[in-house]
């Protein structure tokens, strides 16, 4: 399709007239390369995959193969969202894999963070060549390469598992926004009529919640996590932070305290907010929440979260600290 190469006269995607040009001519050029083959694409809900997977769904419709793998560690209704979106109003042709038990139990009592990626990255590209080897047809793989990806990686990315598919699945890419920013592709994801929560998803990191339950995961403190954070990112959106704020969360942490709840002693995990402000994540600002919305989101948590009794506020910016806590 097109090359590696980011023309130096290339116009910037900044308004609806130009996504829509830049549609009109991805949709082209993805109908000239496919032809009447099918495209296999991951769809985990990030920016990137959901704006490639409206693009072919607009070039080839039912040619493209969506396979969404829910590994347990997305946050409160993402997986229901990427069914609602890309089955139910675009009608996609879309494999939901339920397999949070397979990765759950991988996980169970490793510690170690680096090991806790390894073990994500390496069941999700099983998952998915599983899946792909019950398919017939199969000639091209969708990705969400996008341009710094290509700057910084050589043109593989790795955390779309290209890089470590089998052998026997061999795949000939097709990459509609490898030449785009990421701005650029958010554009492009709202002319293509995306939901806003989903273009303007914020930073995500690949192993999900996975890297916020610190330590070794277990379905209970991992339902606090995405509990406690559901709840940040409601009150963030009521407060008009959404959007405004670069990356926000929640961390719990694998040690607990003393408490009190309804007059008795408890020992329960505390929930950590980390708001941070960045623009490439190289570096990044604290975000001063006013006290009041601390107040009620803590209070929320506090009263709404099973088996925490304490809620604290991360005020370390980067340096020194790292944006994520694993």
């Amino acid at each position: 399709m097109n090359t590696n190469k980011r023309p130096d006269d290339m116009i910037r995607i900044t308004t609806p007239e130009l996504a829509n040009a830049f549609i009109d001519e991805q949709v082209a050029d993805i109908k000239a390369t496919v032809g009447d083959k099918k495209v296999l694409l991951a769809l985990s809900g990030g920016v990137d995959s959901s704006v490639v997977a409206a693009l072919l769904i607009k070039a080839i419709g039912k040619q493209l193969v969506c396979v969404h793998v829910n590994h347990g560690l997305l946050r409160k209704g993402e997986p229901e969202q990427v069914v609602k979106v890309f089955r139910d109003e675009m009608d996609a042709n879309l494999i939901y894999v339920d397999a949070v038990d397979r990765f759950l139990d991988k996980l169970a009592g490793v510690s170690d963070p680096e090991t806790k990626r390894k073990i994500i990255g390496k069941e999700f590209i099983e998952v998915f060549a599983d899946e792909a080897k019950k398919l017939d047809g199969i000639e091209f793989l969708g990705q969400g390469t996008i341009y710094p990806d290509i700057l910084e990686s050589d043109g593989v990315k790795a955390h779309h598992n290209v890089g470590g598919l089998p052998e026997d699945l061999s795949f000939e890419l097709v990459e509609p926004v490898k030449l785009l920013y990421k701005d650029e592709v958010r554009v492009v994801g709202k002319a293509l009529g995306l939901p806003d929560n989903m273009v303007y998803r914020q930073p995500f990191p690949g192993p999900g919640l996975g890297v916020r339950c610190v330590g070794a995961i277990t379905r209970d403190r991992l339902e606090a996590l995405r509990e406690s954070d559901a709840i940040l990112r409601d009150e963030f959106a009521k407060a008009g932070l959404e959007g405004k704020v670069w990356q926000y969360f929640t961390v719990v942490p694998d040690f607990k305290s003393t408490g009190i709840k309804d007059g008795k002693r408890t020992f329960e995990w505390p929930v950590i907010i980390r708001a941070v402000n960045s623009v490439d994540a190289t570096s990044a600002t604290i975000e001063e929440i006013p006290y009041a919305l601390l107040y009620k989101i803590t209070d929320r948590i506090l009263s709404e979260v099973k088996g925490v009794n304490r809620v604290l506020y991360d005020l370390s910016p980067k340096p020194v600290a790292t944006i994520e806590w694993e």
